[in-house]
């Protein structure tokens, strides 16, 4: 499998489907009969003024989230190819993303982070092409606009608003311009939605917004045993490529240093800042999935031992397709 997809060879799209399609057969087995959807906060729901979280059927929930993934895994294999952060073209990237994205059950359905994946590949298209542009206050705005809409579909998504003035840091020289600007354009989303608020006599609670930011954040979470099991390949293939990384990180372009850089501070970002929400969702942490499938992709690219990385991912994909069937 892992073999397959090293080459850049169109034929693998096809490949990509079929497997977007058998990670889900367990789940759709077993689905509920009803399966919620909401894809924007509470405090936007004037935006959306239709009942729809209950709209879909069970089966049509799970297809068009696998359409969505299959889409933001050609996606983002096509951003890593763009940028040569792996060095060589490959499919990886989409194979990684396909896989991950179907870790745990909740990661199946359409869900807020699932829809802010894409604003999360746009905004890397975005940041990654700081680096040699001359002027970016406008690439600032357009960023500080995506991540005040991603904020109205899930509100955690506020914290990559850190992502982008660090990603300044990292690729930039100073230029108070540049981050006045990523204001502007989040200011921007939100005077409208200030506007529509008061057109409908409810601005006294627009300040409620914000309210969740000041959550504490929680001293423990409560997990199934079964989702520490599938964890374990994650993170042992996690660390490898970590170390598979660092080999050859110095050897690499100092745009391509950077741009892993500001990956690992999106992952961290977007793992952490899960307290927001007042009761834990498991699919929050979909938005960790972009930096991990780009580092997974890594890793598998450049280690040699066939037989070992090979059963390694299979294993990954065993387990993930087993605990579908059994959830225990």
């Amino acid at each position: 499998m892992i073999n397959l997809f090293r080459s850049y060879n169109p034929l693998n799209i096809l490949w990509l489907a079929v497997l977007v399609i058998a990670l889900r057969i367990g789940y759709i087995i077993g689905a509920p009969d009803k399966l919620e959807f909401v894809f924007v906060e509470s405090f936007a729901r004037l935006l959306v003024p239709v009942s729809y979280e209950y709209a879909l059927t069970p089966f049509l929930n799970v297809l068009l989230a696998g359409a969505l993934v299959f889409a933001q895994a050609l996606l983002l294999n096509k951003l890593v190819n763009q940028f040569n952060l792996l060095g060589k073209p490959s499919f990886l990237p989409a194979l990684m993303y396909v896989t991950i994205s179907a870790l745990f059950t909740p990661f199946l359905i359409l869900s807020a982070p699932l829809i802010c994946n894409f604003l999360v590949i746009w905004m890397l298209y975005k940041l990654f092409s700081l680096y040699k542009g001359d002027d970016i206050k406008s690439s600032g705005y357009d960023l500080g606009m995506i991540v005040a809409i991603g904020s109205l579909i899930y509100l955690p998504f506020i914290y990559m608003f850190l992502a982008v003035w660090i990603a300044l840091i990292i690729f930039r020289p100073f230029n108070w311009r540049e981050w006045i600007a990523v204001i502007l354009g989040y200011a921007t989303i939100f005077f409208f939605l200030a506007v529509l608020y008061y057109l409908n006599d409810r601005f006294h609670t627009f300040y409620k917004i914000w309210l969740p930011l000041g959550t504490q954040f929680p001293n423990h979470i409560s997990i199934n045993n079964y989702t520490y099991v599938l964890l374990a390949p994650v993170v042992f293939i996690l660390v490898l490529s970590v170390f598979k990384l660092q080999q050859g990180f110095f050897k690499s372009y100092v745009h391509i240093r950077k741009a892993f850089q500001l990956l690992l501070i999106m992952f961290i970002i977007a793992g952490l800042s899960f307290y927001v929400k007042r009761q834990f969702q498991l699919n929050h942490f979909l938005l960790c999935v972009v930096p991990v499938a780009i580092t997974f992709a890594y890793y598998f690219l450049y280690t040699t031992s066939k037989w070992f990385y090979e059963s390694l991912y299979l294993l990954l994909l065993a387990g993930i397709i087993y605990f579908q069937f059994n959830t225990f």
